[in-house]
């Protein structure tokens, strides 16, 4: 017996986790993450988003600061601005992906600076998993499947690799709806609520999309890592938000 064996006295047993577990822990993440989704694609409290449609309206000092904020905002093709309205979906699509859910990937690529030992903390696939919860939810409602049983379907079957009977997944009515406010305060507490909800599927988390082999390799090496896990990570969620595409085209005739 080698010096890494490892003699296990008393087994431990290991519950499985079933669909309907999944269903409501996947049900109650949705719940945060749609009223994450509204505070960030509806909030306007300088009105900056509807002046983008009004640019140069006023001549005094502060129209020209509200107008170069807007004109930022616009730039950016943030959702309620006058560019968000030109873009056609699949431009939409991209910008949650490539802005949203690229931003959050900073986040997610961050152990990466701790190397090989970051693969002995759970803490990755947990971001990685609310990442691409948050931009597949993001997806959906662009293709306006806003239902909370299909989104719960779609995550399941792209994250957890379970395809979810309808029946197994409660009702939009079944619960209240939570609500958080729309400040950075209300945000960090939403996306603190979204971690410890989806920690309690944690052996599921490690199903969802992951970077191809050689993104791990290459990670595992200490600061770089970080770097390479960002470029690794951001194309697992490319993958994830592709097939969470595909699922709703499946779907969408059903």
């Amino acid at each position: 017996m080698g010096h890494h064996d490892e003699v296990n006295l008393i087994p431990t047993p290991k519950a499985k986790i079933s669909d309907a577990d999944i269903a409501d822990v996947l049900g109650r993440a949705v719940q945060i993450i749609d009223p994450l989704l509204d505070i960030l694609a509806e909030t306007d409290p300088l009105g900056l988003k509807h002046r983008t449609r009004h640019l140069g309206d006023g001549d005094g000092a502060v129209d020209k600061i509200q107008d170069t904020l807007a004109r930022v905002l616009n730039i950016a093709d943030v959702p309620g601005t006058s560019a968000w309205d030109g873009m056609d979906l699949d431009a939409r699509v991209n910008w949650w992906v490539r802005r949203v859910g690229a931003l959050n990937n900073v986040a997610v690529a961050f152990p990466g600076f701790l190397g090989v030992i970051a693969d002995r903390l759970p803490i990755q696939d947990l971001l990685g998993f609310a990442n691409q919860a948050i931009v597949l939810c993001a997806v959906a409602r662009e293709h306006g499947v806003t239902d909370r049983q299909a989104q719960v379907r779609l995550l399941a079957s792209v994250l957890c690799h379970r395809e979810l009977p309808p029946s197994t997944v409660p009702d939009d009515t079944d619960e209240e709806l939570i609500q958080f406010s729309a400040t950075p305060a209300g945000v960090v507490r939403a996306l603190w609520s979204l971690a410890g909800l989806l920690n309690a599927i944690r052996d599921e988390l490690a199903r969802r999309p992951h970077p191809r082999a050689v993104f791990r390799v290459l990670g595992m090496l200490p600061a770089v890592g970080a770097v390479v896990d960002y470029f690794g990570e951001f194309g697992a969620l490319q993958r994830a938000a592709e097939a969470g595409r595909q699922w709703i085209g499946q779907h969408s005739t059903q």
